[in-house]
């Protein structure tokens, strides 16, 4: 899997004592809480799945950008650039506004 080891060393320790298991997707690896994709890791950095009404909320914190994959931008989801990444606050706001998102979905 095409993933960088250090951003999943911080995704594990951020996301630590919640009931997220690791899956493998998209040829990265996906933090999945009651059947929903949280967050992700693959060859181009991290994704963010904050849902709709979040995303323009998500857009504000600076370092994110249009989650695109096969050149269309995915709706409900964001990228997050290295910058970000490296930043514990900022990626600790898109994190939570992630977790928000999931839990208001219905356990799968």
């Amino acid at each position: 899997m095409a993933f960088d080891a250090g951003l999943h060393a911080l995704m594990v320790e951020d996301l630590q004592g919640l009931p997220v298991i690791e899956k493998k997707m998209f040829g990265g690896i996906a933090f999945m809480m009651q059947g929903h994709m949280v967050c992700g890791l693959h060859k181009g950095g991290a994704m963010f799945r904050v849902g709709k009404a979040l995303e323009a909320e998500a857009r504000a914190i600076p370092g994110t950008g249009p989650m695109e994959f096969t050149g269309r931008a995915m709706t409900g989801m964001v990228a997050a650039d290295p910058d970000l990444m490296a930043d514990d606050a900022r990626r600790g706001a898109l994190t939570r506004l992630a977790l928000d998102f999931v839990h208001s979905l219905p356990p799968k």
